[in-house]
């Protein structure tokens, strides 16, 4: 819906079940290398602010199967010499203002007699990357400010960005899971916010005593091992090689 005005938003939300602006590229100062054609704050951002605010302040009585559809976007990764920090902070913003469910990323491939023949091809991983990242943002209470980056402003392609923050904070200080908080356990590897939810349900219950039992709650034991306690005891794992 680039340039879409106030009256179409609100139509398409009555008939969609998904809505989209693709932005492309993180903010206006980014845009012109993809679509010096297009602006970035009337086109692209105006018609996401309205579809947040018609989902926030109007009754979705009217809309199709009655609810409002959701709202996402999409980024072209690598063409307009953007950073992961841009894009994060981007996302970040638009999760929180703009009620936004889901980002999407494009990675760049050069075409042969095109203006971006020259851009080289995007790792496939750097779009792994922030998938990660931005989920963690969207259901794991983290923010941008947290994920690890390179001088250059893009996120490690080698490690998974919830490790990298788990290997910063939680490595010598593992979380205890008879505890936490659901806030503290999300941010341990390896636990999502289905199994914390059923950790949190199973100590209502009573105290949980065996790792093994962990796996049963949905919890990815392989990566969470380091970073836990159950009353004090660390699981038993096996020492890196390297």
């Amino acid at each position: 819906m680039p340039g879409a005005e106030d009256d179409q938003v609100s139509t398409c939300l009555g008939l969609a079940d998904r809505v989209s602006v693709n932005l492309e590229a993180p903010n206006e100062k980014r845009l012109p290398e993809l679509a010096p054609q297009k602006d970035f704050s009337s086109q692209l951002m105006r018609p996401l602010q309205r579809a947040a605010e018609f989902r926030r302040n109007a009754a979705p009585a009217s809309a199709w199967k009655g609810r409002w559809p959701s709202i996402c976007t999409q980024f072209v990764l690598g063409a307009a010499g953007e950073t992961d920090r841009e894009l994060l902070e981007t996302t970040q913003s638009l999760h929180r203002d703009y009620l936004l469910s889901r980002a999407y990323f494009s990675a760049f491939t050069p075409q042969e007699d095109t203006p971006l023949a020259h851009h080289p091809s995007v790792p496939r991983r750097r779009k792994l990357r922030l998938y990660q990242a931005d989920f963690l943002i969207r259901d794991y209470g983290f923010s941008q400010e947290d994920m690890e980056f390179d001088r250059q402003g893009h996120l490690p392609l080698n490690i998974d960005p919830k490790i990298a923050w788990a290997e910063r904070h939680l490595a010598g200080l593992p979380v205890e899971i008879n505890l936490a908080s659901k806030e503290e356990l999300l941010r341990v590897p390896g636990i999502g916010p289905k199994s914390a939810n059923r950790i949190l349900e199973a100590r209502r219950v009573r105290a949980i005593r065996d790792f093994s039992g962990l796996g049963k709650l949905g919890v990815n034991a392989r990566k969470a091992t380091a970073y836990i306690l159950l009353d004090g005891r660390a699981p038993a794992r096996q020492m890196r090689l390297f």
